[in-house]
């Protein structure tokens, strides 16, 4: 299915050739003048990417970036003529996933949409039902973990510890084991890292339901994830 494009330009011969390099690309690419227009299209149709520009005549884009942002997740690439840093601060604080100073070769500005639109596909993709283990659910391909269905902050190697312990629910690993399977260089790590990983992931679970431990600790040998916890 072709995506839809929004263009919100004023100067028709910029919008001219921004949309023949998006319908020869593949996609599908509707243009509006103004900021006002540009809001009513995203509210009354679905649209998969703006490409808006900050000199609008009715409005500025960083305006129309707002109320976008009020009805749609959208996501919103700027165009505009003006290269100073805070212009493009500005516009990635208010949401928007990239930021083109004119003059621009049309074909780089696909290539950005395309790019944009690949990582809000990844970000958005469900996480696999097969890689899970009770109340957790897990995504390798981007180090993510939920835990009764809420993201769970973590570090690389909080992960990677986590990871170990999801795969395996009811095995014990020792510290030795753990330190092998997770750290780059396990001869330059010691016993008590992993105590200390263990620690912070307890917390940040506990932050999500208080009171239960999903790891279990075996004194004198090492962790494992326990089996009996349910959704």
């Amino acid at each position: 299915m072709q995506k839809k494009i929004l263009l919100v330009e004023d100067e028709p011969n910029i919008a001219d050739s921004i949309t023949y390099a998006l319908s020869t690309d593949g996609f599908e690419a509707k243009w509006c003048k103004t900021g006002r227009d540009a809001i009513k299209t995203i509210a009354s149709g679905k649209i998969d990417l703006v490409i808006l520009d900050v000199g609008l005549p009715d409005m500025s884009g960083f305006d129309v970036c707002k109320e976008i942002h009020k009805i749609s997740s959208v996501p919103v690439i700027f165009l505009t003529a003006r290269a100073s840093e805070t212009d493009k601060v500005v516009g990635l604080e208010l949401g928007g996933d990239d930021y083109i100073v004119k003059p621009f070769s049309p074909r780089e500005l696909t290539a950005r949409v395309k790019a944009v639109l690949r990582r809000v596909s990844e970000k958005d993709a469900p996480m696999s039902k097969k890689d899970s283990a009770g109340p957790f659910a897990i995504d390798r391909k981007r180090m993510k973990v939920s835990y009764f269905g809420k993201p769970v902050d973590l570090s690389r190697y909080e992960f990677k510890i986590l990871d170990v312990l999801i795969g395996r629910p009811g095995w014990v690993f020792t510290r030795d084991k753990l330190m092998e399977m997770v750290w780059e260089s396990p001869e330059a790590s010691l016993d008590r890292t992993v105590d200390t990983h263990i620690k912070t992931i307890r917390a940040k679970l506990k932050d999500i339901k208080s009171k239960l431990d999903p790891i279990e600790t075996h004194r004198g040998t090492g962790y494992s994830l326990r089996e009996d916890i349910k959704h």
